[in-house]
């Protein structure tokens, strides 16, 4: 019986003790995560509507976690005040023209404080500094520009099949065009008519300049053009003899 019950103590000492370890390493991890053993310093901010942020969520900078949300309070009927809690070895990098913002972690996590970069000029944000927020976009909005989109979607889809299907009955130019043989024969032959003019056009134009009374015409057109063809070799040739003479000797 004595032998029992020492054992008994020991285990029952061993419990307490690892219970003990156990809330240590949870109090330990808890205050990590909520910036209770890092110094920190307080940021504000306000939005309209907090979109089911709460005490506790994380904020986030470059990606990074640097902060919780200490508090969520309403001011008025259009404001709601949140309070921030940031690391303290992070103060430089946030500056006053800092922008505040409502994500969340993935499509359907918690959601997050997001704070963006500001302009490299700008001071760095002070103790208790009220920031700029930009206001989230509501779940519901996404779902139903989603479903305007599905709409309209469905409705070309809609339309581009009835347009096939006229097609492929034959209605219309391009079903004809596809369809009907006669209609396709018609338009190959006139695109000969349009060639062939285009031949007798240029035979046309050959017989004109033998006329004499045009000959003269179209002589003074080639000297034109010669003359022009001579004064831009000229030009050129100029050019690269004024190049040779620049380069050093």
């Amino acid at each position: 019986m004595e032998t029992h019950s020492q054992n008994f103590k020991i285990r029952l000492g061993l419990f307490i003790l690892g219970g003990l370890a156990l809330l240590v390493i949870a109090i330990f991890i808890i205050g990590k995560q909520q910036n209770l053993f890092n110094p920190v310093y307080r940021l504000t901010t306000d939005f309209y509507n907090v979109s089911g942020l709460q005490v506790g969520n994380s904020v986030r900078f470059s990606g990074i976690n640097v902060g919780t949300v200490d508090n969520i309070r309403i001011v008025n009927d259009s404001t709601v005040r949140v309070d921030l809690l940031i690391q303290k070895d992070v103060q430089k990098f946030i500056k006053a023209d800092s922008e505040v913002g409502i994500g969340s972690e993935g499509l359907i996590g918690d959601r997050i404080i997001i704070i963006s970069h500001g302009s490299t000029d700008s001071p760095m944000a002070k103790v208790d500094q009220r920031l700029y927020s930009n206001e989230p976009v509501e779940t519901d909005a996404i779902m139903e520009s989603l479903e305007i989109t599905a709409a309209y979607a469905e409705i070309i889809a809609s339309e581009m099949a009835e347009i096939m299907i006229k097609i492929n009955s034959g209605q219309g130019a391009l079903g004809q065009l596809i369809q009907d043989s006669t209609f396709a024969l018609n338009l190959n032959q006139t695109m000969l008519n349009l060639r062939k003019s285009s031949k007798g056009l240029e035979q046309n134009m050959e017989a004109a300049k033998d006329n004499f009374l045009l000959k003269g015409f179209f002589k003074k057109k080639e000297r034109e053009a010669e003359r022009k063809r001579k004064e831009a070799e000229k030009a050129k040739e100029e050019a690269e003899k004024a190049k040779e003479e620049e380069k050093p000797k």
